[in-house]
């Protein structure tokens, strides 16, 4: 589980660090800086995919998402004494991303690349990582570092071994130095990070493939968009459905779902007291298929370690909300889960829950900032 979230530098997060807890949900205004906690979270999982150069790229490139206020405030500034100005830098520029869980942590940072005439000369470099046991780095719990091109990995002896001399500026030691005998750790957290879920792209217009027959395998992850979701509910009653069937009755009393198999192709159908035929998914509302889109990802037969959710709640009637809030506490009991949402009453929802910790965020002179910025937790980001 994570137990601390630091970054630095992207956008509106300048310096942020969030302690998290099993079941999370952060809130604020609109412009507060929710998207860009969640994109940044993106960034992080990408990280372990190999795509994070390319992801920067595709937001516009490095100086696009970089923080663009001053590298810090002085006093006069923050008491309005003073206008917010550029002040002499200290440090190289840089965004920063990273996490300690209960586990293994692991932090990155991304600085501007070295004047070339390369084609990719845009495209930012991969200046420092570090990997450590726990939830903070220290001198003695460090197991690999990379600084520049050079990677260097730390023995079951603690003696320190050099992995690689020359590692390309865009290519991550948590892709290139995770090996089974050498790099074991690299490789437990890489593969941990690649199975984080996010959802953030349900489709449930007019045209969504989740409205319409598909051809059907196991399907124990959700698709990000939801296009297999009749594979996953059948995959999940064949499983044993019981949590499934009563989150579906919870917000729809007395309904059931239903997974027609038609040579291989499997449709989604809703069966409803009164009704004489069951509804096919292009029957249903937005609010509804929303609503079993969300249940068959929180309950997925193969919960990831972290999930993340951004702003479920919409298209959802207000009725849906209670019984999302308690579907969503009941998944947080098998995966880490955060929400972002500015629903008022999603968020008073999951507050009650006695182990959701509420985070939410404002800004300060352009800056995000959170509500509980005196219990930070301690973060030291790996030197370049």
């Amino acid at each position: 589980m994570i137990t601390a979230l630091a970054i630095s530098g992207y956008r509106s997060l300048r310096d942020i660090r969030l302690g998290l807890g099993r079941l999370n949900v952060v809130t604020g205004a609109n412009g507060s800086g929710k998207s860009s906690l969640y994109r940044a979270l993106r960034l992080l999982a990408d990280v372990a995919q190999g795509r994070v150069i390319h992801s920067l790229a595709v937001e516009g490139g490095l100086p696009s998402v970089l923080w663009a206020g001053p590298e810090a405030f002085s006093r006069a500034m923050k008491r309005g004494e003073q206008a917010v100005q550029g002040t002499v830098r200290k440090g190289p520029v840089s965004l920063k991303l990273g996490f300690g869980s209960t586990e293994y942590g692991y932090a990155i940072d991304l600085g501007l690349p070295v004047p070339s005439h390369s084609a990719f000369g845009r495209d930012p470099e991969i200046k420092a990582e570090s990997l450590w046991l726990g939830g903070r780095a220290g001198r003695t719990n460090v197991l690999a570092v990379r600084n520049g091109p050079s990677v260097r990995l730390r023995a079951d002896t603690g003696e320190w071994r050099q992995a690689f001399q020359h590692l390309a500026p865009f290519d991550s030691m948590m892709t290139h130095c995770s090996d089974p005998r050498e790099g074991l750790d690299l490789l437990v957290l890489r593969e941990e990070m690649r199975n984080w879920r996010f959802y953030d792209h349900l489709r449930t217009d007019r045209e969504a493939p989740a409205r319409y027959p598909q051809v059907g395998t196991r399907a124990p992850v959700l698709a990000a968009d939801g296009a297999d979701v009749a594979a996953a509910v059948q995959t999940i009653h064949e499983i044993g459905g019981g949590e499934l069937d009563e989150a579906v009755a919870d917000a729809f009393p007395g309904a059931a779902l239903s997974v027609a198999d038609r040579d291989g192709t499997f449709a989604l159908e809703m069966h409803q007291p009164g009704l004489l035929r069951p509804l096919r998914a292009a029957e249903l509302s937005d609010g509804t298929l929303r609503y079993i889109l969300l249940a068959a990802a929180l309950l997925s037969p193969r919960p990831p370690a972290l999930m993340v959710l951004n702003e479920p709640e919409t298209s959802l009637h207000a009725d849906l909300v209670a019984p999302l809030a308690r579907l969503i506490a009941r998944a947080s009991g098998r995966t880490q889960v955060v929400v972002v949402s500015h629903a008022e009453a999603l968020v008073a929802a999951l507050g009650r829950e006695a182990d959701c910790r509420r985070i939410v965020l404002e800004k300060r002179l352009g800056e995000t900032v959170a509500d509980d910025e005196d219990d930070r937790p301690a973060w030291v980001w790996p030197s370049r």
